[in-house]
């Protein structure tokens, strides 16, 4: 569902991606590094915010176009919500951008609702809510057009530990109800589960990619956050593992 060749990409002088390949298809993928790997600048090449100077991207079997932006959800960084309207409001408002009236927006983000426990919360103001149920509530605004494509850009950042795994819980169980290609970026090795498809980012290279219990074993290192440690120190004759 993602395909990217030879992606690179200079802010200046400065390499922020170098030859990035990898094919994604449906499922969770965890993609790991360091703040300042490159992973917010390869959701920003993805999501067409920037221009991709050099090499390719595929999205569902597609260059990027509006008909396959239709087709991608992403909750940044950063939040987008607007914490002075309600849930309903911040739904409604998404869902016109995507020629939804408000009666189908309500319709479409109802399952989402029920299944990120926020069925409750529809009339209350963002600003009302905690970080976990502002996050939540991206999540059901970026899913509720049903997108093939989910990027979440570190989106536990802030979040308390019993929340960071709340959120965690409901996205995987979203993928097993779901045929979505999930694209989860995040520096948290605790977020990554034993059998998760993991990608390894560092200084803007791709240093592995392969299921988080097989890195364990390529690398021989009891836990993967040796392997991270391992692939992320600044030793250049560190191995990739593809």
């Amino acid at each position: 569902m993602i395909d990217v060749s030879a992606l690179t990409h200079h802010y200046g002088s400065r390499l922020a991606l170098n030859d990035i390949t990898l094919s994604l298809g449906q499922g969770l993928h965890m993609l790991l590094g360091p703040n300042g790997a490159g992973k917010s600048t390869l959701f920003s090449l993805l999501t067409q915010l920037t221009p991709s100077q050099q090499g390719d991207i595929k999205l569902l079997e597609q260059t990027p176009s509006r008909k396959t932006m239709a087709k991608l959800g992403v909750v940044f960084q950063q939040s987008t919500l607007d914490m002075d309207l309600t849930v309903a409001q911040n739904l409604s408002y998404y869902g016109a951008l995507h020629g939804f009236s408000k009666a189908q927006s309500m319709r479409k983000a109802e399952p989402l609702l029920a299944h990120f426990s926020l069925s409750d919360r529809l009339h209350d103001k963002v600003r009302s809510l905690n970080g976990g149920h502002r996050r939540r509530t991206e999540l059901v605004r970026a899913l509720m057009h049903s997108p093939a494509i989910l990027l979440l850009d570190e989106p536990t950042s802030g979040l308390d530990p019993k929340a960071r795994k709340s959120l965690s819980d409901a996205v995987r169980a979203l993928c097993e109800q779901q045929p979505l290609c999930v694209l989860w970026a995040t520096h948290l090795i605790e977020e990554v589960d034993d059998d998760d498809d993991v990608l390894i980012l560092h200084r803007g290279k791709l240093q592995a990619h392969n299921r988080a219990s097989t890195l364990r074993t390529l690398h021989q290192h009891p836990t993967l956050a040796k392997v991270f440690a391992a692939l992320t120190s600044d030793n250049e004759n560190s191995e990739t593992a593809q």
